[in-house]
């Protein structure tokens, strides 16, 4: 017999450990050690927000609304594109090594607006929480749709505080400035990825194409 919660955190499981744009911010704070709770309970609680809906039926909202992904489309991949073009300035600057970025730590502001436009500005994310969890959800009755949407708000939760606080045993390999240059530098080339997916996805790259044809 298939249980609705644990079917829920094995699906969910399946969409968000992956390496991402959110994880690898989720990571990055990890290692420096700066604001993991607050990173780590932002992530958890808008995937908790975004499934809620998705079980509540945003879903077939969503995908009836190519404007709306477009929008949301062009928004994400413009931040991606100057956050990943950060991170490129970094790999090819000074060496810069563990205890720097520690005793020069990015405010609480600059990281919460930074996971919050990361997380809610990639339409990957609500593909994969309300339409496609939503859409599983659906096949459950009654109850077992709500345990179906607990089970993958509850992996949500577990995922994001291991990788937070898990993360921070990788801190002795970042204590090389040659370290911290590659992961930058491999952070670049995820968000410039995700960025393009993004244009895809929402249809923009095909209004480009028409438009220099």
């Amino acid at each position: 017999m298939e249980i609705p919660f644990i079917t829920g955190m094995t699906t969910g499981a399946s969409l968000i450990v992956a390496i991402g744009a959110q994880n690898t911010f989720v990571l990055t704070q990890g290692i420096r050690k700066q604001h993991r709770f607050v990173v780590a309970l932002i992530c958890s609680l808008c995937d908790a927000f975004l499934i809620s809906a998705g079980v509540a039926g945003l879903g077939s909202l969503i995908e009836q609304s190519p404007t709306l992904l477009r929008l949301a489309g062009g928004g994400g991949a413009l931040f991606l594109f100057i956050y990943g073009l950060k991170c490129l300035f970094s790999a090819l600057q000074a060496e810069q090594e563990l205890g720097e970025t520690e005793s020069n730590p990015t405010s609480r502001r600059q990281v919460i607006l930074t996971i919050l436009a990361i997380t809610l500005c990639n339409p990957n994310v609500y593909l994969d929480t309300v339409v496609l969890l939503g859409g599983i959800s659906a096949t459950f009755v009654g109850q077992g749709r709500y345990l179906f949407g607990a089970g993958a708000i509850s992996m949500s939760f577990i995922w994001f505080f291991i990788l937070s606080y898990g993360s921070g045993v990788l801190a002795p390999l970042f204590k090389k400035a040659i370290t911290w240059r590659i992961l930058n530098f491999l952070i670049f080339l995820v968000m410039w990825n995700i960025a393009f997916k993004l244009l895809a996805f929402s249809g923009i790259i095909d209004i480009i194409r028409a438009y220099l044809g």
